[in-house]
């Protein structure tokens, strides 16, 4: 028998390559499959998306997308072409004689890869067979009313019949990889595997089924891991069969992946697996990154919102807007799994202590959650109609005032300011201060909410009491669409809004990875996060003082409730007392972290299950290390040497206005000195361990 092929990784140009000469890149094809390819549902049409472009630079022509056909999507993101490799273009041709409409061509994003879609409603017809093989092969039975479940047992059956119909074609190589996301897409994993054919497969989890459907059910979830009755819960949820597909594949799959620790330990128990290896979610961090402009762009955006800010709050502005605060939380309206509950109950305790210690900080929240409404809200339209007014008043005053002043200027003479307004410019300012006049307090929303008396953000904030009153240190403003910068009220995308805010609050309960908290990280925007996200985990991991960097960890894993909703607070006070340059130190700290989190770096996980699932599918062409994930060491960022840029909760709760402190930790704060440090620890990408060749090693618990 001939050696093994040691498998290792160098780097060039930042991106990993193959290191053994006898395994070049021609030998393999890799193929992605998920129902978000080109057609976006959630979250996975980011990770895919934003990932496309390293492994392209990786796998060339030889990485393909695998997704459905839907005809509005491709009209606007494919682009039609030929296959490049003759064997993937016979197996399209086969299928297509038979009746099936197979879409070849490049997704228009960055990397430009090839995608592969098929119809599945020109394989409908062949439903009821395709159950019923797949009911021989597995004893899973799928309702007829299911219409998810159908069309993925449609999707799945097409894409085992194509790496059926390509696999045929080659004798000893090419070796193919297939990588499935979700269960959407593991039926055809589960065929693979049950057909015998020669594909390495890798099953990657983003959030278990039935994790979801407890968290929503505001189950006590985390504490119950191991008591669950996993059939009994999937049945009362009627998703039994979704959950034993889920099931299936990750038990078929020849390497298993999660993408966080998190959803790792969930997966243990829900669905009886170790993940081999934990694959985190990374960022194109080239489509954020604002280069050394990015606090230019936050006090520019920001201006933006202080905008808005004073046509919602007009007759009521008895803040300063220098001195105010924009804190905001995004994402699906899933008032617990997001945390929004929390959120609120720890704004009223900070409304409190900041009405209590007399601060002349105010804090405007937004809440970019989408739900039902009717239209714009009458008094948020008027607001801004009225800011309008005011400033074409001004601007139109201004005018008359600089002519004056000039005429005056060029005769020499010093104007009497008593004479330069006349009896109508006063008239006019007086009546723009009366339509200022406002009998009723800021709207805490800015539509009509339909059914607003069972909402449950608006039922909260009623019970709170935080209505923006004059008294009130905290504003509240729920939006309840999504951002567009054709708006009539708030005309900014949702990347310009993040980068003019001071704080993303995240403190969500169930939360796989959490890609809202990473956008505000690589555009160095400061954000609370929980040590149950996906995102808190890895921070928690990778930085040794999160809180310096501008990551605010909440424990929502071993505290109770309310010990939690205390910590949140105490992070939203402590960075209220922030001064300006504070805040500006822990931007930039904040900003570099964005390198941990590109997919330059954690394409790496990535690459190490596809080493594995080589090794274990063709033993005797791959060998490598057991399954031990990918080691990280000068990948994690130490405590900056300077003095923390927030105050320390633990200290005493009142603000901290000495000059002498500030002073001090200008002199200790060298921004390039520690920029450089932080740049050392981002090292390029590990090497996987190689055997020397003939040392064959058993690999992980899990041989499929």
């Amino acid at each position: 028998m001939p050696l093994a092929r040691s498998l290792s990784m160098t780097s060039l140009n930042g991106l990993p390559q193959w290191e053994d000469e006898d395994l070049p890149v021609e030998d393999l094809l890799l193929f992605e499959v998920s129902w978000e390819v080109t057609n976006k549902v959630g979250g996975i049409y980011t990770v895919i998306q934003t990932k496309a472009k390293i492994t392209t630079d990786e796998w060339g022509e030889n990485y393909f997308l695998v997704g459905p056909y839907f005809e509005h999507n491709v009209k606007t993101q494919v682009e039609a072409c030929e296959p490049p490799n003759s064997a993937v273009k016979k197996a399209m041709d086969t299928m297509k004689s038979q009746g099936c409409q197979v879409f070849f061509g490049r997704w228009l994003i960055e990397g430009s890869p090839y995608v592969l879609l098929f119809d599945i409603g020109s394989a409908a017809w062949n439903l009821d067979k395709w159950k019923g093989e797949f009911w021989d092969a597995t004893n899973i039975g799928i309702p007829f009313h299911d219409r998810e479940a159908n069309d993925a047992v449609l999707f799945g059956s097409l894409t085992a019949w194509f790496l059926k119909e390509l696999s045929c074609q080659f004798d000893d190589k090419p070796n193919i990889i297939a990588h499935f996301h979700e269960w959407q897409a593991g039926v055809g994993l589960i065929l693979s595997r049950s057909q015998k054919l020669p594909v390495a497969t890798i099953f990657t989890t983003h959030a278990t089924l039935l994790g979801r459907y407890l968290c929503a059910a505001n189950i006590d979830f985390y504490n119950n891991l191991d008591q669950f009755d996993i059939d009994k819960e999937a049945g009362e949820r009627q998703i039994y069969h979704r959950y034993c597909m889920e099931r299936a594949s990750v038990h078929c799959a020849h390497v298993f992946t999660t993408v966080s620790q998190i959803t790792a330990i969930e997966a243990e128990h829900m669905l009886k697996r170790n993940p081999d290896v934990v694959t985190p979610n990374g960022l194109n961090i080239k489509k954020f990154s604002a280069m050394h402009e990015f606090q230019n762009l936050h006090s520019m955006y920001k201006a933006r919102i202080q905008e808005f800010i004073r046509g919602h709050f007009y007759g009521h502005l008895d803040f300063s807007l220098e001195k105010t605060l924009f804190f905001f939380i995004a994402g699906r309206y899933e008032f617990s799994n997001k945390g929004a509950d929390m959120f609120l109950e720890a704004l009223s305790r900070l409304n409190f202590l900041l009405r209590v210690h007399k601060t002349d900080v105010t804090v405007v929240v937004f809440f970019i959650m989408p739900a039902k409404t009717n239209n714009f809200n009458v008094e948020t339209l008027k607001g801004q109609a009225v800011r309008k007014q005011l400033w074409d008043t001004a601007q139109s005053v201004k005018e008359k005032f600089g002519k004056k002043l000039y005429n005056a200027l060029l005769k020499g003479e010093i104007p009497d300011l008593n004479k330069i307004l006349d009896r109508d410019d006063i008239t006019i300012m007086k009546r723009a201060i009366f339509s200022t006049q406002r009998h009723c307090l800021p709207p805490v929303t800015t539509h009509n909410m339909i059914d607003d008396g069972n909402d449950p953000i608006l039922n909260t904030i009623r019970r709170i009491g935080l209505f923006n009153n004059r008294t009130d240190r905290v504003k509240v403003i729920l939006h309840p669409e999504f951002l567009s910068s054709t708006s009539p009220l708030l005309p900014l995308d949702y990347e310009e809004f993040v980068r003019g805010c001071h704080l993303g609050v995240f403190p969500s309960y169930y939360e796989p990875w959490g890609y809202t908290p990473a956008e505000c990280t690589v555009m160095g925007i400061p954000s609370v996060t929980t040590n149950l996200s996906g995102f808190g985990c890895f921070m928690q991991e990778h930085v040794a003082d999160p809180a310096a960097y501008g990551i605010y960890i909440v424990d929502r894993r071993f505290r109770s409730p309310d010990e939690s909703c205390n910590q949140l607070t105490q992070f939203l006070y402590g960075f209220c007392q922030q001064s300006r340059r504070q805040r500006i130190i822990q931007r930039n700290r904040t900003e570099r972290l964005s390198d941990l989190l590109d997919w330059r770096y954690l394409g790496r996980y990535y690459m190490h299950a596809r080493h594995l699932a080589l090794s274990r599918t063709f033993p005797d062409k791959f060998e490598m290390e057991p399954s031990a994930p990918p080691k990280t060491e000068g990948f994690r960022y130490p405590r900056p040497s300077s003095v923390p840029p927030s105050p320390s909760v633990s200290q005493h709760s009142s603000p901290h206005n000495s000059e002498c402190e500030d002073e001090d930790e200008d002199e200790r704060y060298d921004e390039d000195e520690e920029a450089e440090r932080d740049r050392q620890n981002i090292k390029s990408p590990f090497s996987l361990g190689v055997l020397p060749q003939g040392k064959k090693k058993q690999h992980g618990e899990y041989r499929n």
